[in-house]
């Protein structure tokens, strides 16, 4: 069973309904006016840490900046260091 969190559309009342994911098409069909609803306390989990790349890059990849930089000194180079 999966646990869908809704809100009313024009009352803004929020309840979780609970369901096999294979009612939950036809659950939507019959309630119109409920729309999915997530907040930060019930968004799924993506496992997705949330920064800039270049930061997490560094982060993880620390010597990859020494590899920019002998890409840099190639002729005609455009690379930057991050």
């Amino acid at each position: 069973m999966a646990t869908y969190p809704v809100r009313h559309k024009e009352t803004g009342e929020t309840k979780d309904v609970k369901m096999s994911i294979h009612d939950w098409d036809q659950w939507k069909i019959d309630n119109p006016d409920w729309e999915r609803y997530f907040t930060p306390e019930n968004s799924p989990g993506l496992g997705v840490e949330i920064s800039d790349w270049q930061s997490r890059l560094i982060k993880q990849k620390p010597e990859w900046n020494e590899v920019l930089g002998k890409a840099q000194k190639a002729p005609g180079s455009t690379v930057k260091k991050l």
